[in-house]
């Protein structure tokens, strides 16, 4: 994961894209999920909201982050 994303010469931190692409994907998913009936079986949506926000904004952390050995 790179520190900074310049935007129209704004610089943005990474996690800051990063944390909003996970709320846009969260949504998506919340819709989904109601859709297909997933939230009758759950007990505190909120709470699986949270951790599903959590679990998505990992693994884009971890897509984001450079593979292979890197020079310091």
């Amino acid at each position: 994961m790179i520190g900074e994303v310049s935007i129209f010469g704004v610089y943005v931190p990474s996690l800051l894209l990063l944390t909003l692409l996970a709320i846009v994907l969260t949504g998506l998913l919340a819709m989904l999920l109601q859709i297909v009936g997933f939230y009758r079986i759950v007990a505190y949506r909120p709470l699986v909201d949270l951790a599903l926000f959590i679990f998505l904004l990992g693994l884009l952390v971890l897509a984001s982050a450079p593979f292979g050995p890197t020079a310091a």
